[in-house]
């Protein structure tokens, strides 16, 4: 069973290690990972200024997601999944608790700038593209952005 709890602070180091191997699933070489490090950290601070979910399952730990609401948009920032456990569930119930957190707070809507890999995975939990966004660790690499409305959105697709 999978269980999701706010992040510790204890977890920090922990789930950048998990973002990293979770974003390497997609075949990036170490000088392209290593470009990646900084945005895929967690700082101590966003603790107070974003919202974080962890995945459990068998109290081990299997994904996170992080999410920013300003006005009446949410930037899904972060969502990751054990390599392992891609597939079982983690990634569609990480991604529905930052839907319903982003709705709680007043979005509409959510935007994704998504590792291209990914996009399918958006697009099957809803979310419909955008156009493009330049990626955060790699000059001149554009990256899918997507957008999910949430006003009307009262549970994800099959």
């Amino acid at each position: 069973m999978i269980q999701l709890h706010d992040i510790r602070h204890n977890e920090l180091s922990s789930l950048d290690e998990l973002c990293l191997r979770s974003k390497a699933v997609w075949g990036y070489d170490d000088a392209f990972m290593a470009a990646c490090r900084t945005e895929l950290t967690l700082h101590p601070g966003e603790l107070q200024t974003t919202h974080l979910q962890v995945a459990e399952r068998d109290a081990i730990v299997a994904g996170l997601v992080q999410l920013k609401v300003v006005d009446r948009d949410a930037d899904l920032m972060k969502l990751f999944v054990e390599p392992a456990l891609l597939g079982s569930g983690v990634g569609r119930l990480l991604f529905q608790w930052a839907a319903d957190r982003a709705r709680s707070l007043g979005a509409v809507r959510m935007i994704i700038e998504a590792d291209p890999g990914a996009v399918p995975f958006y697009q099957r939990m809803g979310a419909r593209h955008a156009g493009f966004a330049p990626s955060q660790s790699i000059p001149g690499r554009m990256l899918p952005r997507l957008q999910m409305e949430l006003e009307k959105q009262t549970g994800l697709p099959g």
